[in-house]
């Protein structure tokens, strides 16, 4: 009887190790995807984090980064740990997915607080970078940002076209006539901006804020999403490992 109850315990361990296994071969893919959500985050609309009032979502992303790598790393640490059968591996393996978990939930927060401080900043300062910042000197980045913004999204101005009449640029002889930027042109050309009918510049409800604006949001769902998904998994792993432990530590006595 006793013998039954060894092999069962080994039947029992291999499960555990083929199914850890699994779990971590799909944990490092999801490694990949957080990194890689990131990543997208911070390169694809980088010129758009100097818009923003603060860098909240700068850092969500960079956290997200950061978690995706350990991710990676723990992933092969755990394959490691679980076909080497070592308990101390597995002892390092959980900390390190509960330390990841903890940096998901960094990044939620990060990424809730931002939510909802978005709306309210979002409107005062876009609009003040706009009229202070464009074309100015050593604000080349903010000037390139707001180009894209206009030019991708169709719009004019923060809240209207009218707002670029405050431009300290538009103002100056710099602007050399311009009513707005270029970039609002429908059909952007050098000089368009001298004319600011609707036929020839973007008129939006809601100007550039709200089409920013729909952006982060769409982008903080994005990582609230994934990042939720991946600390499902965790715990999922942090709960196998434990079983995993405890059936090797079954198996010595």
């Amino acid at each position: 009887m006793g013998a039954n109850e060894e092999k069962g315990g080994t039947c029992g361990t291999i499960f555990l190790k083929y199914l850890l296994f699994t779990f971590n071969f799909l944990f490092w893919l999801a490694g990949g995807v957080v990194m890689g959500v990131g990543v997208w985050t911070l390169v694809e609309k980088s010129e758009y984090i100097s818009l923003l009032p603060s860098k909240t979502y700068a850092a969500s992303a960079y956290v997200l980064v950061l978690a995706g790598a350990i991710v990676m790393v723990t992933g092969v640490l755990g394959c490691c740990a679980t076909f080497k059968e070592q308990r101390r591996l597995l002892r390092v393996y959980f900390v390190l997915l509960l330390c990841i978990f903890l940096l998901e939930v960094l990044s939620g927060v990060l990424a809730y607080i931002y939510y909802q401080q978005l709306n309210v900043e979002l409107k005062h300062s876009l609009r003040e970078t706009m009229v202070k910042k464009y074309e100015q000197a050593e604000q080349d980045h903010v000037t390139r940002a707001v180009d894209k913004l206009q030019q991708e999204f169709k719009c004019c101005g923060s809240n209207r076209s009218g707002d670029w009449a405050d431009s300290v640029w538009i103002r100056s002889a710099r602007a050399e006539g311009r009513a707005v930027p270029d970039s609002c042109c429908k059909s952007p050309t050098a000089g368009c901006g001298a004319r600011d009918h609707p036929s020839n510049v973007y008129r939006v409800e809601g100007g550039c804020v709200s089409k920013l604006e729909s952006l982060i949001l769409d982008h903080l769902k994005i990582i609230g999403v994934v990042g939720a998904a991946i600390a499902s998994i965790q715990v999922m792993g942090m709960v196998f490992t434990c079983c995993l432990y405890r059936s090797l530590h079954a198996d010595t006595l």
